[in-house]
């Protein structure tokens, strides 16, 4: 009896002691392995992001621009006041945009349409879908991206900002500086800054926004530039750089750290589901989707470019505007460094939030997850201006099953997948406008006064 009794007393020990613990199944093992084969560490906690309050962790920081909270704070309101679109085209358009204008958190914080618009454009739609030019502007007089926008999701894991690695004077771009004064924007790389401090302070200027000490006295927001740049001189304090630098801080906190591959990352084996298991196995496995997606935010850092013989973003069927064939955005990386051998090429993105795109690669080409997979998995490029030559040796035929295609889809839209983005975006800003966009249509469509 004492024998059984030992016995029962073990195994009560066992079940209390592992009733709290995870439930791993064989999916789950197979896809441990399968990600620690592909680490250096041989650890999964190699793409675990970090949490978005935990500054001192956040990595690629500029050393001249160290997050805070007051700089978060500052550039978090900063990136949704209309209040800062002073210098637009036409008069009807003042204080009615923004910088997510083109980057909405329900979006996964790019743009609502293949294009994104700022000044020049009116309307929202349900979640920036619905924005169109203004009949008073023509076409080249509104403020469009000439390729795709990218998220401003995960970018503390961007040293190089853009489709073609333009903005930041380190990373992809040491030894480019004979470049850097092909026009008066990119000498921004001279001030020594990283990515997405050098294209912050470029996109205020493209995208016609003002910040001065009369425009921050004047929204309310002198205390909170203060406060975040004590450091600086005051004669210095209130310009588009030290805006620019608010809103770097405030971006390298957007974080999809609550998406399901997340948290089985972080211990939790019942947050994704069967199928996208299946799917995150064949993503780091067999389709080899982590030998360019190989960083937390699965970009690929070092920064890498490659050329996919997808169409530019005037070929794709769009309406679109200011680009065309003559658009030295079309040819990526060598748009910028000039190179024979860069050009074509496209900087590898993050991946997380995809589902909420609806348009794909720099040109919105594809309009749906499968589709995209799909693309890869045939490895057919579809632009005959693209020469074979520059196409990736990467890009080879994936040999996936239209059941695999299906459970690869699954993990790219549901297993990487933060609901809650908008946890990101301020109640108000300052100025009490709008946002993202304060033009009359976009008001009655939001719903806000």
């Amino acid at each position: 009896m004492r024998k059984i009794y030992i016995f029962s007393a073990i195994v009560a020990a066992v079940f209390f002691a592992c009733k709290n613990e995870p439930l791993w199944s064989p999916l789950d093992h197979e896809l441990t392995q399968t990600i620690s084969n592909r680490t250096q560490s041989g650890s999964i906690a190699d793409f675990i992001l970090p949490e978005s309050d935990d500054y001192a962790t956040l990595p690629n920081q500029d050393p001249k621009n160290p997050v805070t909270a007051a700089k978060v704070n500052l550039g978090k309101m900063l990136f949704f006041e209309t209040g800062l679109g002073l210098e637009p085209t036409y008069p009807v358009s003042k204080v009615a945009y923004s910088c997510s204008s083109c980057h909405i958190p329900q979006r996964g914080f790019t743009a609502g349409r293949f294009q994104g618009v700022a000044d020049g454009a009116i309307g929202f739609g349900e979640s920036g879908e619905g924005r169109s030019k203004n009949p008073l502007y023509q076409g080249d007089e509104v403020d469009a991206q000439g390729a795709r926008p990218l998220p401003v999701i995960n970018t503390t894991f961007v040293t190089n900002a853009l489709w073609s690695g333009t903005f930041g004077s380190f990373g992809a771009n040491a030894g480019t500086e004979s470049v850097w004064k092909q026009d008066t924007l990119v000498e921004i790389n001279f001030k020594g800054l990283m990515g997405l401090e050098a294209n912050n302070e470029r996109a205020l200027i493209v995208h016609r926004q003002v910040v001065n000490k009369a425009v921050t006295d004047s929204l309310g927001y002198t205390a909170m530039f203060d406060e975040a740049f004590p450091d600086i001189p005051v004669s210095e304090r209130y310009t588009r750089q030290t805006a620019a630098f608010a809103i770097a801080a405030y971006f390298r906190t957007i974080l999809t750290n609550q998406a399901p591959f997340q948290s089985w990352l972080k211990g939790d084996k019942t947050a994704m589901t069967d199928q996208q298991k299946r799917g995150a196995t064949l993503f780091f496995g067999k389709a080899g989707c982590v030998g360019c997606h190989n960083s937390p935010s699965l970009n690929t850092l070092p920064h890498q470019f490659f050329a996919l013989g997808v169409k530019n973003l005037y070929q794709s069927g769009h309406n679109v505007f200011r680009t065309g064939p003559s658009d030295k955005r079309n040819s990526g990386r060598g748009g910028f460094t000039g190179l024979a051998e860069d050009m074509h090429k496209f900087k590898v993105p993050q991946l997380y939030n995809l589902r909420d795109v609806d348009f794909y690669f720099h040109g919105a080409s594809k309009k749906s997850l499968r589709e995209v997979v799909e693309y890869f998995n045939n490895a057919i490029p579809e632009n005959p201006d693209v020469p074979a030559s520059q196409i990736a040796v990467q890009f080879q035929p994936l040999g996936l099953t239209e059941e695999e295609i299906t459970d690869l889809v699954e993990f790219l839209g549901n297993g990487l997948y933060d609901p809650n983005m908008t946890r990101y975006a301020p109640a108000q800003t300052m100025s009490g406008n709008c946002f993202p966009n304060n033009d009359p249509l976009s008001r009655v469509e939001m719903g806000c006064k």
